[in-house]
């Protein structure tokens, strides 16, 4: 038998739907028509590289945990009490006024419908 590693990331919604869009939709099983639905139904980021550049960002610049960052990116929260509740599990308190400016850079990137 041979070992495989088997390495997990974390990927943002528009990383998603690059990669199931590259596999073409005839190739796609039941499941992942349904999450390429799903992805271009709920992202609000049409660019997958800005997606995760904004995820690396919350994580360096404001010490957001890698999972938080994700989650923030796919929902794009609008206001104060919204991105709070993606860092309410965190052990960490985040001053408003960075807050303030998550949200304020979130509305930066988020694209226009």
């Amino acid at each position: 038998m041979s070992k495989r590693n088997v390495t997990e990331k974390k990927l943002v919604l528009p990383q998603v739907k690059k990669r199931l869009e590259a596999l073409g939709e005839e190739n796609l099983d039941q499941f992942q028509r349904r999450t390429l639905d799903y992805v271009l139904k709920f992202s609000k980021i049409e660019d997958p590289d800005s997606a995760e550049k904004l995820a690396m960002r919350l994580m360096s610049e404001f010490g957001v945990d890698e999972d938080e960052a994700v989650q923030i990116v796919n929902c794009m929260p609008t206001s104060l009490e919204e991105l709070r509740t993606f860092l309410a599990g965190g052990r960490k308190i985040i001053e408003v006024s960075k807050l303030e400016t998550i949200v304020g850079l979130l509305n930066e990137h988020r694209k226009l419908k």
